[in-house]
């Protein structure tokens, strides 16, 4: 029988390579493709499995080459990696795909919505602008410091910065205030573009359903719950909340060998902004938690044995599991009854 089974395809910007055997493992097709010949290739071929690495480009290849009755599946590439024989070539790359896809224990990627790519978009963009708008605040603190003018650190300090170049106009000289004010001011437009995004996210995370659910949790705001809901559109993809926060990098690294396990702090692997938002949420409640000290609450009692910053990394591996359970379940939080 020679009929195309599977289907390894190695993307690119112009050229992309495809690798393609037979049921029994005979290779039908190994060739180059130009960007334009993707789709005609694909329309000319039966219904058969695609496999992808998940980059930049892989979701709107997939739900593509998807909509020409095709199966396709996305993979991380560090799970493709190993199924290369030797050298770095495209030809090779595909090959390993075609191999991967096969696999039943390979893990791959759902694939995103239009909907979902986008709203991920105005989360990636928002968070560019946080990280650019603290340059600009430190860059402004470390000028004014040089002229003796020393404010405090953080967005808190801001305020306090601004007014304090204002009052300092006649000690600095022409030149050094052109050049801040011009920081000044591109701060003001950052702060008016971050807060037009936070409302989209918002009216976003309003008509979702599950980022509604997933913000009845305790440490998860419509940030948090709209960036969830976006990245994960599937929470049956991970069979417990253990795997989903391991996927997060919340769970210890195991490094053990010859019968002695030993576990190095979290992975950190997976998803970093995700990450990132569920500690910041995470930390949110321990301070809560501490200045309760009569609550027999989980976070608190853990706060007992263990340092803060411990302590909210484990809630944030809780907070995960449970958000994992509120995906699955369809259902909203409902806090544990007191003893």
């Amino acid at each position: 029988m020679t009929t195309l089974v599977t289907i390894g395809l190695d993307l690119a910007k112009n050229v992309f390579q495809v690798h393609g055997i037979t049921a029994e493992g005979k290779v039908l097709v190994r060739r180059q493709l130009r960007r334009g010949e993707v789709l005609k290739f694909f329309q000319g071929v039966p219904s058969c499995l695609v496999g992808i690495e998940a980059c930049g480009t892989a979701h709107h290849w997939a739900r593509e080459i998807t909509a020409l009755g095709h199966t396709v599946k996305l993979m991380p590439p560090a799970y493709v990696k190993p199924y290369v024989k030797r050298g770095k070539t495209d030809a090779a790359d595909a090959e390993a795909i075609c191999e991967a896809v096969t696999r039943p224990t390979m893990r791959f990627v759902a694939i995103k919505t239009i909907d979902q790519q986008a709203a991920l978009m105005l989360h990636k963009t928002r968070d560019l602008l946080v990280r650019q708008r603290t340059m600009l605040v430190n860059g402004l603190r470390g000028h004014l410091a040089e002229f003796g003018i020393i404010a405090a650190k953080g967005l808190g300090g801001v305020k306090t910065i601004i007014e304090a170049l204002h009052e300092a106009q006649d000690q600095l000289p022409e030149l050094a205030r052109l050049a801040l004010h011009g920081i000044v001011e591109q701060l003001r437009h950052l702060g008016a573009e971050i807060e037009r995004l936070e409302e989209r996210i918002l009216a976003w995370h309003r008509a979702s359903d599950v980022s509604r659910r997933l913000a009845t949790i305790p440490g998860i705001g419509p940030i948090t719950a709209s960036a969830i809901a976006a990245a994960v559109p599937d929470g049956t993809l991970f069979r417990s909340g253990r795997q989903f926060a391991a996927w997060l990098g919340l769970t210890p690294k195991a490094h053990s060998s010859g019968g002695k396990e030993r576990q190095v702090g979290i992975s950190k692997q997976g998803d970093g902004y995700l990450r990132r938002l569920l500690v910041v949420g995470a930390t949110a409640v321990m301070r809560l938690a501490r200045k309760d000290n009569a609550s027999r609450s989980w976070a608190t009692k853990l706060l007992e044995r263990k340092p803060a910053k411990l302590a909210a990394v484990a809630l944030a591996n809780k907070t995960a599991r449970i958000a994992w359970a509120v995906m699955t379940r369809g259902k909203t939080y409902e806090a544990p009854v007191a003893a």
